[in-house]
């Protein structure tokens, strides 16, 4: 049976498995709190992934200034890209956390009716 996972990768890069909605809420609010930095020192952003060990990855990322990125993958390596990455610019943060909920949820049908701008 195919099993399913849930990775937060923090600002300094740290990877939080199976993350709560705390652990979650910390993660934004660093970012969002403008002090985040990426561990290269560049602007800091924060990751919610899910995906299945043998398939399909999904990733919400959000960045300083509330910049968040969805992106779909056929696998763990990001080998091959589902769909072209989509963004919104200046999101909430309650609003992101909104979002990185129902990815930790599974429910990516409802992630992908966002108001969503093509990154390309």
């Amino acid at each position: 049976m195919t099993q399913a996972w849930v990775v937060l990768t923090r600002p300094d890069g740290r990877d939080v498995a199976a993350p709560s909605e705390a652990q979650m809420a910390a993660a934004l609010a660093e970012v969002y709190s403008g002090n985040a930095a990426s561990p290269d020192g560049g602007p800091g952003s924060a990751v919610l992934r899910f995906g299945y060990d043998d398939g399909l990855m999904y990733e919400v990322e959000v960045s300083t200034g509330g910049g968040v990125r969805f992106a779909e993958w056929s696998d763990r390596d990001c080998e091959i890209a589902l769909a072209g990455p989509r963004t919104m610019a200046a999101l909430a943060q309650a609003d992101a956390l909104q979002l990185w909920r129902l990815l930790a949820q599974r429910q990516v049908a409802k992630i992908r009716s966002q108001p969503w701008s093509d990154a390309g």
